[in-house]
């Protein structure tokens, strides 16, 4: 069976094969988006390749053409999708300004800015979550290889560092803006177990997603350091005016041993207060600036690279 599409295309004859045109389709997208088409469409294909046991694979693919589509137009309708999706999604962006005051002050109109700070304090939780998760199940699952039970139970961590790969690209997208997989790397459920453990050992991807958990930890623990240390520095400086004028009578306010009530010292109070604003939006720049660092470095680090 040689079938052409509308636009000329070969129609492919095999799953792998019209993987392969999905791919060079979508070549140029975003990475995410590409595992996501994949996926849906392996699925789809081997679903009905299930129901329909007495054919051939070029057989079903050439039935299901018409209503899933040639891989050329299922890789346009993703294109189109896609922005579609984003457009409705995605936060709206802040409008550029041209002043310099405008640019700086600007940072707290942008969602993602809050988003990146919440992550930099969440990332602390996760990251020791992940760590945790990786140390023991690696050593528990090596050391249960001369057991037949360490066989499967290596299998099943492999496969949880997959789900914990794509529940960390969830939150990395919708707290950071960065597009991640909505779809995990496909498995064939059918099968063997050795066939499907070979296939996590010789996926590049799986060692990534577990060398990302352990970095985690040390980077979780240096955002939330940073950013509730400067958090803490900033916020007292723009409520010193405020203790000031509450403290108790007989007691003064000493910023870095100096008596703030002593002498001509009360007037230092509104320039601790800006800069203490200064600081702030700093901190915000700075967060947004770790946000979209961490957002490229999982964007790198977890979700696969299309091979064409």
């Amino acid at each position: 069976m040689n079938t052409t599409t509308s636009t000329g295309w070969r129609l492919p004859t095999t799953i792998p094969e019209y993987l392969e045109q999905l791919r060079a389709a979508l070549s140029g997208a975003d990475k995410a988006m590409i595992q996501d088409a994949l996926y849906d469409a392996e699925e789809y294909l081997r679903a009905e390749l299930a129901e329909q046991a007495g054919k051939s694979e070029a057989e079903v693919i050439a039935s299901v053409a018409g209503s899933y589509g040639a891989p050329e137009e299922v890789a346009g309708i993703y294109r189109e999708t896609e922005v579609t999706v984003n457009r409705a999604l995605r936060a709206p962006a802040p409008p550029k300004r041209k002043s310099l005051a405008g640019r700086f002050f600007g940072v707290a109109a942008d969602p993602y800015t809050y988003g990146a700070l919440f992550y930099m304090l969440l990332s602390l939780a996760t990251g020791m979550f992940y760590f945790t998760w990786v140390v023991t199940g690696a050593s528990l699952s090596a050391g249960l290889l001369i057991l037949i039970i360490g066989i499967p139970l290596l299998l099943l961590f492999l496969m949880s560092v997959r789900v914990l790969s794509l529940v960390e690209g969830r939150i990395v997208e919708v707290l950071l803006g960065e597009r991640m997989p909505r779809r995990p790397l496909y498995t064939q459920r059918d099968k063997p177990w050795l066939t499907r453990l070979k296939e996590l050992f010789t996926d590049g991807r799986t060692w990534t997603a577990m060398g990302y958990m352990l970095l985690l930890m040390p980077l979780g623990i240096a955002y939330f350091t940073v950013v509730v240390t400067l958090l803490a520095i900033s916020l007292s400086l723009v409520f010193v005016p405020l203790a000031g004028l509450f403290q108790y009578p007989g007691y003064s306010l000493y910023i870095d041993g100096v008596d703030m009530g002593a002498g001509n010292a009360w007037w230092l109070f509104p320039l601790l207060a800006a800069l203490g604003v200064v600081l702030l939006f700093a901190t915000l720049h700075l967060a947004r600036a770790v946000g979209r660092f961490h957002g490229w470095l999982a964007k790198h680090l977890l979700v696969r690279t299309p091979v064409v």
